[in-house]
């Protein structure tokens, strides 16, 4: 890609495409800038710049309606295809809220899904870091330049993502994280995602942000309650209060997210370069989840489930199984119970 091939790709129609970030009009007008970004594109094989016509642009970010016309992205490139769940919470949080956040993400992860969230202290690295123990894909959106490594104690987890997942940012390499980039990074954080969960969000935390901007977006908005004492938990009370579905384990969001995850991977299946072979194991929820919100918290027979869920029984003994291994279903006399994953 060279410097006019660049320009072209960021051309727009002033009524068709909002100018959301300035990068349009910086390229327009500083060519040393797009030799900048040619560079940094140059540099290494994880590095990827990647425009709002490309095919892997993330489907769901392309719906918002003030989508980065460019994204910066430092890592695995595929890690952009699966459905995701953004995870966010306070800087300044419990080790309570450490490890619920932890125990979701994994279970979450462990589902194939994407985990995005921004990074910062707290419930976002706690988020990355434990998606990162096992291997998962985790989407790290920066306020800053994607080669910036921004909080500094992160160091080690930012080289980590790119392992599997990937760095996202719109702005341009080596620019700063100027307090007034993070609330602007925030509506990709909930637009490249099913659904936005908050974590020990107090009613000032800019989670409450991103929360705000995902049902600006038509997204899913997820809280984890908490003691009604400590202060930790104010803004996802009022989340909760305000139609957030209230969240105890991974199965209470996976039930939410069936046909905004279908409709994600259908428009993948559009796409020249992805197959069948690509997505078929992608996403848990599209899978499963339909079948999974079948069975219930008491005794529910296979028939029951067969009737509800419209699916043929070969299909359903299939699918139940596979629940069962992965510990989200019990068999007991009569049919199957739902766990709660501890």
């Amino acid at each position: 890609m060279d410097v006019e091939e660049l320009r072209q790709r960021l051309e727009f129609e002033p009524e068709s495409l909002p100018l959301s970030s300035g990068i349009l009009r910086q390229c327009k007008i500083d060519y040393d800038k797009v030799d900048s970004a040619l560079s940094w594109l140059e540099q290494a094989d994880n590095h990827h710049l990647v425009c709002l016509s490309d095919t892997f642009y993330p489907v769901l970010l392309q719906q918002i309606s003030d989508p980065p016309l460019v994204l910066f992205v430092k890592g695995q490139l595929n890690a952009l295809l699966p459905p995701s769940i953004a995870i966010v919470g306070s800087r300044n949080t419990s080790l309570h809220g450490l490890d619920t956040t932890a125990k979701l993400a994994t279970e979450l992860s462990s589902l194939g899904l994407s985990i995005v969230s921004g990074m910062a202290a707290g419930i976002d690295g706690a988020a990355h870091k434990a998606v990162v123990e096992q291997n998962g894909k985790t989407l790290a959106v920066l306020g800053c330049g994607v080669d910036v490594i921004y909080p500094k104690r992160h160091r080690q987890l930012y080289h980590q993502i790119q392992d599997e997942g990937c760095i996202i940012s719109e702005y341009w390499p080596q620019v700063s994280p100027l307090a007034g980039n993070f609330p602007k990074r925030n509506r990709i954080v909930s637009g490249l995602a099913l659904g936005t969960l908050v974590i020990e969000a107090t009613r000032k935390s800019g989670s409450l942000i991103t929360a705000r901007l995902a049902m600006e977006q038509n997204r899913e908005v997820f809280a984890v309650p908490g003691s009604i004492v400590a202060g930790y938990h104010q803004g996802c009370h009022d989340l909760i209060k305000n139609g957030a579905k209230l969240v105890e384990d991974a199965a209470d969001i996976i039930q939410e997210l069936t046909s905004l995850s279908q409709y994600h991977l259908e428009q993948l299946h559009l796409r020249h370069h992805i197959d069948d072979n690509e997505t078929s194991n992608l996403p848990f929820c599209s899978q499963l989840a339909s079948l999974l919100t079948s069975v219930g918290y008491e005794t529910t027979s296979v028939d029951a489930v067969v009737e509800h869920s419209g699916k043929p029984i070969d299909l359903v003994l299939v699918q139940l199984l596979e629940l069962e291994l992965q510990g989200w279903v019990a068999v007991v006399p009569g049919g199957y119970v739902r766990l709660k994953r501890s």
